[in-house]
């Protein structure tokens, strides 16, 4: 084995012959420091020495990273830890696991300071993502709604948008969300925006629920779930029961305000959410390929079944059939998509025929009050406005197929029609309907 003073110049041009697993280059002035190199390698540092007996062999460092003064100086440590009797082996082994191990819990750390700082718009965000497709189009923009920052300005007139209930909570960190935080919030919104922030609330209970089942948030969520507690629900108050739904009387007024409305999409849409019964959502999202033209049926998008069919009455079947089929939508706005906001248009046509504000959702309640003036097995109704049965012979053995729910609701719809003083030639092609309200 060829010894020689360690330069720099030696160091850097030592190579392996091609010949040769690999080569050995000693240092002359520190006992066991050498450079081994393989012929596809580059030159390292090594020291080589016996421990009881037996060779030790410990590499120390590429030339490039080492100064031969340094690359002495460790082999000359080593060599001390052997006098004292120590096997290096075993103490680089022992520093080496050390060193992982305080990495580990640095690592460890800084996750959960992550997993701390992680804030309830970071988790609403990410619970949003996973459960829209779980959702309907109005549930998911009430997420958005209620946390928003707001300070947008208003698509129409002057001013912008408001901040949404939850929008205060969303820069706090999830651990900081606790059931007195929440409890205080509630009082606060409870004072300006109940209904509002009622809403908030239910959502936010579900997303906590939502919370608590993933592994990556449950450790940051305080107790159970912090916004179920009775000082909350208490400070938000009960929903009122909401009685809006026209009288057999205002029919006639009604939907001849209805049939002014310069929009047909929406005058058709606020006729057929009265004369179906169906929530103001599931309409909305009517497509065209939910038009069975054939069987003369709708399928409606239900948030209980996940879909029902239902007849497709003569009147709504002329109404929908005298639609422009611009897009998907059968209810098409602007852009070629569904309706946005058609509750401005029944507030206008409410005030203009004299009737009491009525929302979009009071059109379904008219449906189901308005079919107490006929002998409708309550089951049927029940059916097309998809409620759930509410006994256990509707559950399991009542199936009523589309042509027995077409006899009561064609009968529902022909009444409403005629107490509203509406004749329509139902012999007539659909699409070329005239319509003569009373």
């Amino acid at each position: 084995m060829a010894k020689i003073k360690f330069t720099a110049g030696r160091v850097t041009g030592f190579t392996c012959p091609p010949d040769k697993a690999q080569a050995f280059l000693w240092d002359t002035e520190v006992k066991g420091l050498g450079l081994r190199a393989t012929p596809n390698g580059k030159p390292t540092f090594i020291y080589q020495s016996e421990y009881q007996d037996k060779s030790v062999r410990l590499t120390i460092g590429n030339p490039g990273a080492w100064t031969i003064p340094q690359a002495q100086e460790k082999a000359r440590q080593l060599q001390r830890l052997i006098d004292e009797g120590k096997d290096p082996r075993s103490l680089k082994a022992d520093a080496l696991a050390q060193s992982k191990a305080v990495a580990a819990e640095q690592a460890r750390k800084a996750q959960q300071e992550a997993a701390q700082a992680v804030t309830v718009g970071d988790v609403w965000a990410a619970y949003i993502a996973e459960r829209r497709p779980h959702w309907g189009e109005r549930h998911y923009r009430d997420h958005l709604e209620k946390s928003r920052a707001g300070g947008e300005p208003f698509k129409r007139g002057t001013g912008t948008t408001e901040a949404g209930p939850l929008h205060s909570l969303m820069a706090l960190p999830l651990r900081d969300l606790t059931a007195p935080l929440v409890e205080a919030w509630a009082a606060k919104q409870a004072q300006t925006r109940p209904t509002s922030a009622r809403l908030a609330w239910r959502l936010l209970k579900v997303f906590l629920g939502w919370c608590t089942e993933q592994d990556a948030y449950a450790p940051l969520v305080v107790g159970s779930n912090a916004a179920k507690t009775k000082k909350t629900r208490e400070a938000l108050g009960k929903a009122g029961t909401k009685k809006d739904a026209l009288q057999r009387e205002q029919l006639p007024a009604w939907f001849a305000a209805v049939l002014q409305i310069g929009n047909p999409a929406i005058a058709a849409y606020l006729q057929a959410l009265l004369l179906t019964g169906a929530r103001p959502g599931e309409l909305l999202a009517l497509r065209w390929g939910d038009v069975n033209l054939n069987w003369k049926g709708l399928t409606i998008r239900d948030k209980v079944e996940g879909e029902r069919v239902i007849p497709l009455t003569p009147y709504v079947h002329h109404l929908i059939a005298a639609l422009p089929r611009r897009g998907e939508w059968v209810f098409a706005g602007a852009g070629d998509k569904s309706l946005t906001n058609p509750a401005k248009n029944l507030n206008d046509a409410c005030r203009v025929a004299g009737v009491d504000h009525v929302s979009m959702h009071g059109l379904r309640r008219s449906f189901k009050s308005l079919t107490e003036w006929l002998e409708i097995p309550a089951g049927v109704v029940a059916q097309l406005m998809g409620h759930k049965p509410s006994a256990t012979a509707e559950k399991h053995y009542t199936v009523r197929p589309l042509d027995l729910l077409r006899v009561h609701h064609e009968k529902i719809e022909a009444w409403i029609l005629e107490q509203a003083g509406v004749t329509f030639d139902a012999a007539a092609e659909p699409g070329k309907l005239r319509v003569v309200a009373g």
